[in-house]
């Protein structure tokens, strides 16, 4: 029998879903195969219509699950967090996976910082069929998640959000998800959460980011233009200086320059 440590804070993971069949059920895997001995897991779907119900259905006894139309994914989250008894709050989509053991590294961490209010761990990007890709990106995300402060933060968005988790008292204070948000309500929420909270960080990887055709975000030349778009308007939006909005906009530019370059036609 597994020993777990005494004094665990009870995790609530909750996923945002709407027609992921294809990749659903691997996600749930991933949580419940964490084996976390306080867990609560939320699946919030928007009323799938090609196979998810039958997948949610079959994990019923350990997944508390709703299917009804939703106004959209922060609609959803939102909706996940009023019903979350969890100490500890985090989303992980339906197309993404934990890392094994994460949610245990995170709970003793927490239990061993009783001040951490915002955690975040390293994230792998993979691709449909499970297959670690960009790791140059993954390794440049890192360094800055590592070494970067809040003004390098309002600059770029080092935070994973797979890969990332908060006490119930941050949601409490700093508000919900932006549902008038579509790409980066992660990122307008962990620039509201910054600054009030330190940002705690484990170098270990957590999570895995899947990239596939049909994700919201790098399927298209268009959905990558309205997603850099969009954080940067929540960047001048949570107060970033004139000069840090120019440098968030240069980089931006060069990200999706690399983007096209080098990873759009690999993926």
């Amino acid at each position: 029998m597994t020993s777990f440590p005494s004094n665990l804070p009870k995790i609530t993971i909750i996923t945002p879903s709407y027609n992921q069949v294809n990749f659903i059920e691997r996600t749930i895997e991933s949580v419940l195969s964490q084996n976390y001995p306080d867990l609560e897991y939320i699946v919030m779907d928007g009323g799938s219509t090609d196979g998810t119900i039958e997948v949610l259905k079959k994990y019923s006894n350990n997944v508390v699950w709703v299917s009804e139309k939703d106004r959209g994914q922060s609609h959803a989250i939102n909706k996940g967090i009023r019903i979350a008894t969890g100490d500890v709050i985090a989303y992980l989509n339906s197309d993404d996976l934990y890392e094994p053991g994460a949610l245990l590294s995170v709970g003793s961490f927490i239990n061993r910082h009783p001040n951490t209010y915002w955690l975040t761990g390293k994230c792998r990007f993979i691709d449909q069929k499970g297959h670690e890709i960009r790791k140059i990106a993954s390794v440049y995300k890192t360094f800055w998640l590592l070494w970067g402060s809040y003004t390098a933060l309002t600059v770029l968005d080092y935070v994973s959000q797979p890969a990332t988790f908060w006490h119930r008292e941050v949601i409490d204070k700093v508000g919900n998800f932006d549902e008038n948000l579509h790409y980066t309500m992660d990122y307008d929420f962990s620039l509201r959460v910054g600054k009030v909270y330190k940002l705690w960080r484990m170098n270990r990887y957590l999570a895995r980011y899947r990239i596939h055709p049909t994700s919201k975000t790098f399927s298209s030349a268009a959905s990558i233009n309205a997603q850099f778009d969009e954080d940067l308007a929540i960047a001048k939006k949570n107060g970033a200086s004139q000069s840090l909005l120019r440098l968030h906009a240069l980089h931006n530019a060069m990200i999706i320059k690399i983007y096209r370059r080098f990873f759009h036609s690999s993926s």
